[in-house]
């Protein structure tokens, strides 16, 4: 808890009054400045409408109003929140659990300008000297006769540091001939047109086995340039084998395949470091450049554990400064619990929760006060061990004067609050109330569903599932992985589970997928048009489009607002864009279909006295109640993962990472005899939640079903029948397994940090 030091003046406070943004209920609300506010209640109760919908948005909004920029004095202003009022904000600074975009040339050191002052650090110091800091940029090309401005790319693999290449044993069967299958390409198949191309076009031999042809044939089936051919006076184009599977399969959108044929790419595509920097993205001039007989390219390859120890090494001489703030940033890295990264490391890899923290570091260091910092579940992806250190980050962000506000269920960060908000009582429409303010003693000592479960704890399971087969993974050494062998229970529940960076997802995610019958359900965004909602993404619209039709005597496509049915003024996206050239577009909802997307003449038909845009904006929950068939199997898988609250309509890309994992859950669930991968499926869930979603992971394996899960909630690691800890520690410390076996054991033995928090959650010690 804050000491008194740190309560603020009872009118020093944020003031919210009649607060309607999405599901709140005219919140009224008084938040304390420079303290740490913690927002909890069950998902979809309103704390991400109140605290980035509203509170957030309102500052970037008189932020942009206040200074605007040149550009922004030609665009059109933020849209103002749902609010009557809004008092004493202060700058917002938000860091959320986006993951970076996988921009290629994007990596840790870049995205935290560490990597900027170890450019500077060797302009300075590095021998032999080659230039200013750009001679060590991957991202800027060789200038060749330009001997003051140079760059450090590696003219190979233009930066990347990796190249492409098509690993042609997917692609043939050498021992076959063409007649006899030889192609193994989906699609590929010995009587269609895409191989009779090959057979018939003179160039080749049908009846001789690949293995057998000539250096000539073999250039002419794998890499001969477009050619004219007569084919049964058809004119066509003859193409070696690689350039015409790189056209029609590799250089398209990869989530756009069809299944068997993004299975077929993700075999055939192989990325390899570049054989002329070895990886490092560099040129020769930038990696021979040292400082005491190491290269930018070896640091910045060093786990930064190693890379802290080897920065005590440089003697400061006349960077003393620089060499400070380069050994500052490292020491966040390490604090924040993110030791085992390396500078390297594409940040397009980095989980929702790494990202976050990375996004922290750029704050950790500044100089700022009375800054709003809001924080979207920062223990995301932390294993219990390293939640108290985020703790501290948050406190001392406190500390140096700025407000902290924190939307997150776990009891650990509840506990450190000086403020709590507790929305509720329940999700969606049932939810956008305050159901308590105060601090921690007065939620616990309330009736709230957040103050009944704060210090619940699921129990240790005693009697456990016994397997029915096991996955065996044999030598995976995926990233950090040490020649691992394990053997993953089939037919039963387990969970894989160590510190952040241990390996779990290294194991699970590097070899799983390659056995049969996998269901893998992530928090990836999911791919779709700005159109896509839960309602397209499940098929749950179909059958409702069919039943407006029926009950209308009309066409179905007239219910869709990407068809016939769309509002003419916005053609079905219920918002007008605005291209601005060279800045970027506008969006403001469509007055003519109030955001609908629908046609005036679409919304006369109705079905059981509603609307097609007045059934998508239900809830799942309350669409299930009316619908039938396959719709309502679909919609009551949704409410059986949590999901009961989500609108029918609502757009996929406002959905949380956990929400999306979730989703994609109940469309899998139709599966039956699978293994299910889930990956931190806790996120984002309520303490009363976990509860349910343990009943749920019951019910999928009670089926018939293997359920394998990547957590760290201790609830449930208590309710595995198989647990898997990985470590000792993150990056180079981790990476082996150092427990297999029941939960009961584990807590026996507490023979592992994971072992420790455990025994210490169900009451052992």
């Amino acid at each position: 808890m804050a000491s008194d030091s740190h309560v603020a003046d009872a009118h020093d406070v944020i003031r919210v009054i009649g607060a309607r943004e999405n599901n709140l209920k005219d919140v009224d609300v008084e938040i304390p400045k420079r303290r740490l506010t913690v927002f909890t209640g069950v998902s979809g109760s309103g704390k991400s409408s109140l605290v980035f919908g509203t509170i957030a948005v309102e500052s970037q909004r008189l932020i942009n109003e206040t200074y605007p920029t040149f550009v922004q004095q030609f665009m059109a202003q933020l849209s103002r929140p749902d609010v009557d009022g809004l008092e004493n904000i202060s700058p917002a600074i938000i860091v959320d659990q986006e993951r970076m975009g996988a921009n290629a040339r994007s990596t840790v050191g870049t995205v935290t300008d560490a990597y900027a002052m170890l450019r500077l650090l060797f302009s300075r110091l590095g021998q032999p000297h080659i230039g200013s800091p750009q001679a060590f940029s991957f991202n800027i090309p060789s200038a060749p006769g330009a001997d003051t401005v140079t760059g450090g790319m590696c003219p190979r693999c233009e930066g990347l540091g990796e190249v492409s290449d098509v690993d042609l044993d997917e692609l043939f069967d050498s021992s076959k001939s063409l007649s006899e299958g030889a192609i193994t390409v989906p699609g590929y198949n010995v009587d269609g047109w895409m191989v009779r191309i090959f057979t018939e076009s003179g160039f080749l031999d049908a009846a001789k086995p690949v293995s057998a042809y000539s250096a000539e044939e073999r250039a002419d089936f794998l890499y001969k340039e477009p050619t004219k051919v007569k084919l049964q006076n058809m004119n066509m184009t003859y193409e070696g084998l690689v350039p015409k599977i790189t056209k029609s399969f590799l250089q398209k959108d990869r989530e756009a395949l069809q299944p068997h044929i993004r299975a077929f790419v993700d075999r055939a595509v192989k990325f390899l470091p570049c054989p002329e920097c070895g990886g490092s993205r560099l040129n020769e001039g930038a990696r021979s450049s040292k400082i005491g007989g190491v290269d930018i390219a070896q640091v910045s390859a060093m786990q930064i554990t190693d890379l802290s120890a080897w920065l005590d090494t440089v003697e400061p001489t006349s960077i003393g400064p620089l060499l400070s703030s380069l050994k500052r940033v490292i020491a966040s890295f390490i604090d924040i619990g993110l030791g085992y990264l390396s500078l390297d490391r594409s940040s397009g890899t980095l989980s929702g929760g790494e990202a976050q923290r990375t996004k922290m570091i750029r704050h950790l260091g500044s100089a700022l006060t009375d800054v709003t910092y809001v924080f979207d579940e920062p223990t995301a992806g932390l294993h219990p061990h390293d939640i108290q250190r985020m703790n501290e980050l948050l406190l001392l962000l406190r500390d140096k004067g700025n407000t902290v506000l924190v939307v997150e269920h776990k009891p650990e960060v509840i506990a450190i609050a000086d403020h709590v908000v507790d929305l509720g009582p329940q999700a969606g429409s049932r939810g956008g109330r305050i159901m308590y303010e105060g601090d921690v003693a007065g939620l616990r000592a309330s009736d709230t569903l957040t103050g009944r479960h704060l210090d619940h704890r699921a129990a240790l399971k005693t009697s456990t599932r016994t397997a029915t087969g096991s996955l065996p993974v044999r030598g995976a050494t995926q990233h950090n992985l040490t020649g691992v062998d394990v053997d993953i229970p089939l037919g039963v529940l387990t969970v894989v589970t160590g510190v952040a960076g241990s390996g779990k997802s290294s194991l699970i995610h590097g070899n799983v997928p390659a056995f049969d019958d996998v269901v893998v359900v992530d928090q990836s965004p999911i791919k779709g048009s700005r159109r896509s909602s839960p309602a397209t993404y499940t098929g749950v619209l179909d059958g409702i489009r069919s039943a407006f039709a029926k009950a209308n005597g009309v066409k179905p496509s007239l219910f869709s607002a990407n068809s016939e049915g769309a509002c003419p003024a916005c053609k079905g996206l219920g918002v007008i864009i605005t291209n601005l050239g060279y800045t970027q577009s506008v969006e403001t909802r469509c007055e003519v279909c109030d955001g609908s997307g629908f046609s005036d003449a679409v919304l006369e038909y109705t079905l059981d006295g509603r609307n097609i845009a007045e059934v998508l904006a239900m809830s799942a929950e309350e669409a299930h109640g009316v619908t039938t068939g396959p719709a309502k199997t679909t919609l009551a898988r949704m409410i059986d993962v949590g999901l009961g609250y989500i609108t029918l309509g609502q757009a996929l890309n406002t959905l949380s990472g956990g929400e999306r994992q979730r989703l994609k859950l109940a469309i899998a669930m139709a599966k039956k005899g699978a293994v299910y991968v889930l990956d931190e499926p806790t996120t984002g869930l309520h303490l009363a939640d976990v509860d349910n979603l343990l009943a749920l992971l019951d019910r999928l394996v009670d089926a018939g079903n293997s359920v394998i899960v990547i957590e760290h909630h201790q609830a449930v690691m208590a309710h595995a029948d198989h647990l898997i800890d990985l470590g000792p520690g993150a990056g180079r410390d981790g990476g082996r397994i150092v427990f297999e076996g029941t939960p009961a054991d584990l807590v026996k033995t507490r023979s592992t940090l994971t072992g420790e928090h455990l025994a210490r959650y169900v009451g052992a010690v």
